[in-house]
C-alpha cells in the first residue's frame, strides 16, 4: 500500500510504499478513493499538540471501499465491494464501561485514526481495528461531499441529540468554517432558528446559504437570545458575552478546539444556570445517524478538491486558514 508520510513537524509529505501486515480477526481494510483534511491532521503534522510520532501520516475523514475483511467480520452487515467510512475512531475496546454503555468515543483504548503515526488514511488503504466502527455510506451522499461528514459531521451533529436541542429552539453557531458551515447546514434542517456568529462579514452571505436565518458579529450579541451555542472557532472568544447569550437553562457547547484559557464570570452561569460543556466525535450509532440525517436532508460538505499528488498544497491550504469549506483529497 502507498501511504503519504512526514518525516518531521511541519515537513513535506513523501509518498511510501509499505507491505500490509496481517489482517486481524476484527479488522478491515478500506481502499480509500477520498479523504478530508481536517485542521487536526496539520497540527498533528506540525505536533502543535506535542503528541506526534514520526513518521507520520494524518487522515481521518476517509471513504472508499472495502478491500478486505478479518474472519470474525459480520457479512450481513459488513462485506468487500461495500462504500463505506473511516472516522476519527477506528475502534475501541468493547469491553470498558464506555464501550459496554455505548459510549465507545470515551473509550480510554480507543484507536484514534490520526494519532496512530504511521496509519492514518492519507493512503491508498487504511485500516480499522474494529468493523463496528466501519459504517457504511448512504447511497445518496457523493464521496467527495460526505468525507468530512466522518469528522466534521460527526462532531457537530451529535450535540443536537446529546443536549435535547429542539425544533422550536433558538441555536447559534459560532464559527463558519470546515465545522461550522456544516453544523447551521443540521441545525437548520433539524428545524431550528440559527444564528450564525461570526467575525468575518464575508461569510454572512454564504452562511444563510446553509441555512442560517439570521448573521451576527460577536459585538451585535445579545443576553438571552439562544437555547443553544455550538462553538467551532478556536481562536480566543468572548467567552462571556457568548455564555451569557444563552436564555436561562440553556446551554453553551464547544467543539472547536480553544486558543487559550475559556475566562467566564461565575455570575453568568449562576444565575441563569447556564450549562457549558464539551464536544468530541460521536459514538458508531450516532455516526449512522449522522450519516442517515445527511442523506434525508441532502447535507454535504462545501469542498475544494486535491489531486493527492498536490497534498503539501492542500495542507498548505488548510493551515493558513483559506478552505472553503472544506478541503479533500482525491486519492
Amino acid at each position: 500500500m502507498r501511504r503519504y508520510a512526514v518525516r518531521e513537524p511541519g515537513g513535506a509529505v513523501q509518498p511510501v510504499e509499505v507491505e500490509a501486515s496481517p489482517l486481524g480477526a476484527q479488522e478491515v481494510d478500506v481502499a480509500v478513493t477520498h479523504c478530508g483534511v481536517c485542521s487536526t491532521d496539520v497540527g498533528l503534522i506540525d505536533d502543535v499538540y506535542g503528541v506526534s510520532r514520526y513518521p507520520l501520516v494524518a487522515g481521518h475523514e476517509a471513504i472508499g471501499v472495502v478491500a478486505a475483511v478479518g474472519a470474525e467480520v459480520d457479512p450481513d452487515v459488513l462485506r468487500v465491494g461495500q462504500r463505506v467510512g473511516v472516522a476519527a475512531v477506528a475502534g475501541s475496546c468493547g469491553a470498558c464501561e464506555w464501550c459496554l454503555s455505548g459510549r465507545q468515543n470515551m473509550c480510554p483504548r480507543k484507536d484514534d485514526t490520526a494519532v496512530r503515526g504511521d496509519g492514518g488514511a492519507f493512503a491508498s488503504v487504511v485500516r480499522a481495528s474494529d468493523w463496528r466502527h466501519v459504517p457504511i455510506v448512504p447511497e445518496g451522499l457523493p464521496s467527495a461531499g460526505a468525507a468530512p461528514l466522518l469528522c466534521a459531521g460527526a462532531t457537530v451533529f451529535p450535540p443536537l441529540m446529546r443536549h435535547g436541542v429542539r425544533p422550536v429552539d433558538r441555536v447559534a453557531v459560532v464559527g463558519i468554517g470546515g465545522l461550522g458551515h456544516l453544523a447551521v447546514k443540521f441545525a437548520a434542517a433539524w428545524g431550528c432558528h440559527v444564528t450564525a456568529i461570526t467575525s468575518n462579514p464575508a461569510k454572512a452571505a454564504d452562511a444563510r446559504r446553509f441555512g442560517a436565518h439570521d448573521v451576527v458579529s460577536y459585538q451585535e450579541l445579545t443576553k438571552g437570545s439562544f437555547d443553544f451555542v455550538l462553538s467551532t472557532a478556536p481562536g480566543a472568544l468572548p467567552w462571556d458575552a457568548l455564555v451569557g447569550a444563552l436564555r436561562p437553562q440553556g446551554t453553551f457547547c464547544q467543539v472547536g478546539v480553544p486558543h487559550g484559557a475559556v475566562s467566564v464570570n461565575p455570575l453568568t452561569i449562576l444565575t441563569g444556570e447556564r450549562r457549558i460543556v464539551g464536544g468530541v466525535v460521536g459514538t458508531p450509532i450516532e455516526i449512522r445517524q449522522m450519516l442517515d440525517f445527511a442523506d434525508r436532508h441532502g447535507i454535504v460538505a462545501e469542498t475544494e478538491m486535491f489531486p493527492v499528488a498536490r497534498i503539501d498544497e492542500a495542507l498548505d491550504r488548510v493551515r493558513k486558514g483559506d478552505a472553503r469549506y472544506r478541503v479533500v483529497l482525491e486519492m
